[in-house]
């Protein structure tokens, strides 16, 4: 199919980070776009502000007229996420509508690009939007689409202006719903591939299966940057003439020399295939962000970045919104938030901020995603929050999943191993930061709409 052959655009979904760039992608190049979500977010309120109407209730009457009376010109973009009942779901199928899914346009999109993509259980949105930072800091022309709101861009979208031939697109390979095989790329990232999804792939060597299928569709003559630690059976398909390097803080063709700590900055040095760079300072902590940082190099290497605007690209990063966030920093105490939802993030996530502040008490506050998430991995969840001082269990967010008998948070409540620990509501918060006062380091920690107290723990720390 070619987008060119639409007119107007329909979104079922419209406020996932996903979902959103491709929306303003179209906005931005003229078609008409509208869109249904769920819930009013603020990020749907910057959609509206930039002219796509969006509703929230799932009514056929809110259908725009546009799409009703032009139903061969209109392209209806869908997010895993819509459940099966949707009613307008539901009519737009039966009347014979074009409906693609978020990965499938984002694969027309790229086709005829020059495509970097990058895979991982986690560590995708953060790596993505460093590579997007360097090549746009050193006036490489493309684009991208991000699953995170880049601070310096502060978007989730870049677009090129496509002025120097080929278009060069960054972008994130969701291997949620097998997205990502959609994608042929040029360039692939591989940060991690530990079991997730379990409710979609069933265990853990289909998983594996799949990601071999997304490294086979990287292009004969391409790259593929794959992390130290991933199995090698993941690499068993690539294709001949693709230049496997393997990456890792200490190990592999790529790697960090003389890592050390500078208050919030972490230095160090770039070793890879492609010439080494010294001095190089990150401003977003973590020793897993360094990882990513040391990918995000080796990309614009490959893409000609001259190593002094490397440098000056990664000092000049600002991170990822909900990336290992300071929110506040005052007298006493620190407010940090970050996107973990899988063990292993937690656990780097929670390393890195040992190592910032080795000797003061942090109080984590966590909010668990998915019912089958939770189940799969309540032990794992349980070892790496037990690094907390005191954690605070939140309800399970359920996103697109309907309740499991028996599966709560409390599943891991019981298995976590540090003296203060307890599970209250959402709504509770506040009060209990106001009772529960002695930390000197506060995390908020998920993936679900934990974000929505980022705002009020911020305002009750600077006024108390």
């Amino acid at each position: 199919m070619r987008l060119e052959d639409y007119n107007y655009i329909y979104f079922l979904g419209i406020g996932g980070i996903g979902m959103s760039a491709i929306a303003r992608w179209f906005n931005a190049k003229g078609f008409p776009v509208w869109g249904y979500d769920k819930t009013r977010t603020p990020l749907t309120e910057a959609l509206e502000q930039e002219g796509i109407k969006v509703h929230y209730q799932d009514s056929l009457h809110l259908i725009p007229e546009e799409v009703l009376e032009n139903k061969e010109q209109t392209l209806v973009i869908l997010t895993p996420a819509i459940p099966a009942e949707h009613q307008e779901w539901a009519y737009l199928k039966e009347q014979g509508y074009t409906i693609k899914k978020r990965s499938e346009v984002l694969g027309i999109i790229t086709a005829s690009a020059y495509t970097i993509a990058v895979a991982g259980t986690h560590g995708k949105t953060t790596t993505s939007s460093i590579i997007t930072h360097l090549l746009h800091h050193a006036k490489v022309d493309c684009s991208a689409f991000l699953g995170g709101i880049s601070t310096n861009l502060n978007s989730n979208l870049l677009i090129g202006t496509g002025s120097q031939g080929r278009e060069t697109v960054v972008v994130e390979a969701d291997e949620y719903d097998r997205s990502f095989l959609t994608l042929f790329p040029d360039i692939a990232i591989v940060t991690s591939a530990d079991p997730d999804h379990l409710d979609i792939y069933g265990d853990k060597e289909e998983m594996i299966r799949t990601f071999q299928k997304f490294i086979s569709q990287v292009k004969p003559g391409g790259y593929l940057i794959i992390h130290e630690s991933i199995d090698s059976k993941l690499t068993e398909l690539v294709q001949p003439g693709v230049q496997v390097i393997r990456y890792s803080l200490n190990k592999g063709e790529a790697y960090v020399e003389g890592l050390h700590i500078e208050g919030h900055w972490f230095k160090f040095d770039a070793v890879t295939p492609f010439g080494n760079i010294g001095s190089l300072e990150l401003g977003l902590p973590g020793f897993h962000n360094a990882e990513n940082t040391l990918a995000a190099v080796m990309v614009a290497q490959l893409l000609q970045v001259p190593a002094a605007d490397i440098k000056t690209g990664v000092q000049s990063f600002r991170g990822v919104k909900r990336r290992f966030e300071f929110v506040y920093e005052g007298t006493g105490k620190v407010y940090v938030d970050d996107y973990a939802h899988h063990p292993k993030e937690i656990d780097a996530f929670m390393s890195s901020l040992r190592a910032l502040y080795p000797d003061k008490k942090i109080k984590v506050i966590f909010q668990p995603h998915l019912f089958t998430r939770t189940r799969d991995f309540a032990e794992e969840f349980a070892a790496s929050l037990s690094k907390a001082d005191e954690l605070v269990l939140l309800d399970i967010y359920p996103a697109r999943e309907k309740p499991i008998e028996g599966i709560t948070s409390g599943i891991i409540l019981e298995k976590v191993n540090c003296a203060n620990k307890e599970l209250i509501r959402k709504e509770d918060v506040l009060e209990n930061l106001s009772k529960k006062g002695n930390y000197d380091v506060l995390a908020t920690v998920g993936a679900g709409d934990i974000d929505t107290l980022v705002k009020p723990i911020r305002n009750f720390l600077e006024n108390n």
